[in-house]
């Protein structure tokens, strides 16, 4: 099983206290530690994905449950007319995230915040959150990493200017949070609220 990069320290952090606990003092005290690497192995794991090959397709870039599919919230959606697709990340789902739609990066911001809990409609524009443009053959989408009351940090490993492909790995969310994807108002929506989707795999939009 493969694990983010992120995560190595967590894990190794726990399974050295696990070691250091057991040798100095004894060996029972080693399994809460145990226990802890076990839990940041499975919250980091990094599992592959096989993308769809519909060239237009915009793939859901966080695994977790869909909260809003529909027109863009206006207090959190960049400026001018969008879709909005919302997917909230629970502790349990895999936290990688991956590139919706293939294309060149426009713009990457990093925006400061609160820690509002993820599923609140206000979170996208008041939380700590990262945010990725990308032009794909002449259409715009935004996805853009919001954290939660858990969650307290996003990585965003893209650069402006990077040219990237749908399915690919470009960060991660530590510790529960949210995603929010923003597309043309042409663009045919293919979720609903309530559905679970998988990052890099199941197909959120299409564009036109």
């Amino acid at each position: 099983m493969r694990f983010d990069p992120a995560g190595l320290p967590f894990i190794g952090g726990a399974l050295l206290l696990a070691f250091v606990a057991g040798a100095a003092v004894a060996w029972f005290l080693a399994i809460p530690f145990v226990a802890l690497g076990a839990f940041f192995a499975f919250f980091f794991r990094d599992p592959e994905r096989v993308p769809p090959t519909e060239v237009h397709a915009v793939l859901a870039p966080a695994d977790g449950r869909v909260i809003h599919a529909g027109p863009a919230l206006k207090e959190s959606a960049p400026p001018g007319e969008w879709q909005q697709i919302s997917i909230f990340l629970s502790p349990v789902d895999v936290h990688v995230n991956r590139i919706p739609v293939s294309g060149r990066v426009t713009s990457v911001s990093y925006i400061p915040g609160r820690f509002l809990p993820a599923y609140r409609h206000d979170a996208g524009s008041a939380n700590e959150r990262s945010e990725i443009w990308i032009d794909h053959d002449g259409q715009t989408v935004v996805v853009r990493q919001v954290v939660g009351i858990l969650a307290r940090r996003v990585v965003c490993r893209v650069e402006k200017g990077a040219d990237v492909r749908s399915g690919e790995r470009f960060g991660i969310m530590k510790f529960g949070s949210r995603m929010d994807v923003f597309v043309p108002m042409t663009a045919t929506m293919t979720v609903k609220v309530g559905d679970i989707v998988r990052a890099g795999e199941t197909v959120i939009a299409l564009l036109h």
